[in-house]
């Protein structure tokens, strides 16, 4: 009977219904613990403000009022050295200085700090007192007991220091009072928030696990299915039956992927179409430059034959072009054909090797074969392995920089054969890892292999080890080279 009830409510219930009712139940949580903290945040604010205006206000002036002094002591004894009138008029400056912070200082003191400014102002005065009377003494060229006058201006100013040094040591305990204030604010605040997030928490995660139960698994079955669209698999369609809004989002996302399989067929064809369309007049050129080189067609300048050179090596570099999405698209529809047999793969990459080497030898890159005696012989297609080297090898020795190592090694592992191409290349950044085998995909300007070509070379070289029942992946880190490896059951 209850099972039934929930059935009922939940066919009855949109998705939308139930996330507005979840989310209002969330809310009113929500807003009980918000209205709690407001709370609490407004006593520790006053007791913060109490802390900004008056005891942090008090040490800032207590500080200036010690600079000011000290300055005041500077210049006075610049003046009785130096007697000029521009160091005088600094020691008033300050004296000025001083008389108004002491007034900025009244106000916001304590008690207890009133009096420890009116003792510093009492001093200041006595200080200033006896800085006039020297002046003057000095300016009558009278003689006068310096040592005096200087002994009860250094008493003075050591009062006057001390002073401050006791307002600002009251305005510290003051704010440690209230920063002790503060914390056991916080910790009864903390205690209490503990019990109402705990039984929040119980009651959100108890509201979301009934409003997810009925989601999760349509969701989970749409995530896995747009996983395989990616990976390229478009059959089959995808079966939802509740909540409505996910029943029509399924058939939306059938439809979407009936389109994007129309899509992916008519791209297949166009390739293929166009690349034999292309391979024939390709050819037809490249054997005309060929005999325009030989001068079938009469002399040709030094220059002319660069220019025919370059020709020749792009028409060459079309026609490998077109033969990959030639080999592509025959792979995709399960048209190649493969000639397996017992082969040696040492020989293999042996041919990998010196085919690669001239390429190798320009850039001055050590190219290392490391192939473990007594390799068994593996089942496989030679020429389609070797093409797959090839690009691999190609693919170290072009993005490595000159004087750079390019090492392939070879042995036998758990009952298969594993192939390493490892390069002291930049390496592949991370972001562009996932996504290195798939075709025409291009990485950012920071992935060294995805910087030039066509995107194809990786992607057949996929198709090639997967045909042979192996799998192949790299290993790399940004600056670190990389290192592509593939196993082939031997």
């Amino acid at each position: 009977m209850i099972s039934d009830v929930r059935i009922e409510l939940e066919m009855r219930f949109t998705l939308f219904s139930r996330l507005v009712l979840g989310y209002l139940a969330i809310f009113i949580l929500v807003m009980a613990v918000g209205i709690y903290a407001v709370y609490q945040l407004r006593r520790i604010q006053d007791i913060t403000r109490s802390m900004l205006e008056r005891d942090r206000r008090i040490l800032d002036l207590g500080e200036k009022l010690s600079d000011a002094a000290l300055s005041q002591v500077r210049y006075e004894k610049k003046f009785f050295i130096t007697k000029d009138p521009v160091m005088y008029d600094e020691l008033q400056r300050f004296q000025k200085d001083f008389e108004r912070l002491l007034d900025q200082a009244a106000p916001v003191a304590d008690s207890r700090g009133k009096v420890l400014l009116k003792s510093v102002s009492e001093d200041f005065e006595r200080y200033r007192d006896l800085v006039g009377e020297e002046i003057e003494l000095m300016s009558g060229r009278r003689a006068y007991a310096e040592d005096r006058y200087k002994q009860e201006k250094e008493n003075s100013v050591d009062r006057i220091l001390s002073g401050l040094e006791r307002l600002k040591t009251r305005g510290q305990q003051r704010s440690e009072g209230k920063l002790t204030g503060v914390a056991e604010a916080g910790a009864d605040a903390h205690q209490v928030a503990m019990i109402i997030a705990a039984v929040s928490l119980a009651l959100v995660v108890a509201i979301s696990l009934l409003i997810t139960r009925s989601v999760t698994r349509p969701l989970l079955a749409l995530k896995e299915r747009t996983g395989q669209i990616a990976r390229g698999e478009f059959e089959g369609n995808l079966e939802l039956t509740s909540p409505p809004e996910i029943a029509e989002l399924a058939k939306a996302f059938n439809l979407m992927s009936s389109r994007l399989k129309d899509l992916d067929n008519m791209k297949s064809e166009f390739f293929a179409t166009m690349s034999h369309e292309l391979r024939t007049p390709l050819t037809s050129i490249k054997e005309g430059i060929g005999l325009l080189l030989e001068g079938v067609g009469g002399a040709v300048t030094d220059k002319q034959k660069r220019l025919l050179r370059i020709l020749a090596e792009e028409s060459d570099r079309l026609i490998r072009l077109v033969n990959s999405l030639l080999d592509l698209s025959k792979m995709e529809e399960g048209m190649m054909t493969y000639n397996v047999e017992p082969s040696s793969l040492a020989s293999v990459i042996q041919r990998a090797v010196t085919e690669i080497g001239p390429l190798a030898e320009a850039k001055r890159i050590k190219i290392e074969a490391k192939v473990a005696k007594q390799m068994p012989m593996v089942k496989m297609d030679p020429d389609r392995i070797l093409q797959a080297l090839r690009n691999l090898v190609g693919n170290a020795v072009k993005f490595t920089p000159e004087g750079g190592r390019v090492t392939l090694s070879a042995e036998q592992k758990n009952g298969s054969v594993e192939v390493s191409i490892a390069d002291t290349g930049p390496g592949i950044s991370a972001e562009d890892l996932p996504m290195i085998f798939d075709k025409y995909r291009q990485g950012n300007s920071s992935s060294s292999y995805m910087l030039r070509g066509t995107g194809l070379g990786l992607a057949i070289v996929k198709h090639i080890i997967t045909s042979h029942g192996g799998h192949v992946w790299v290993e790399s880190e940004a600056g670190q080279g990389s290192s592509f490896i593939f196993v082939l059951p031997s």
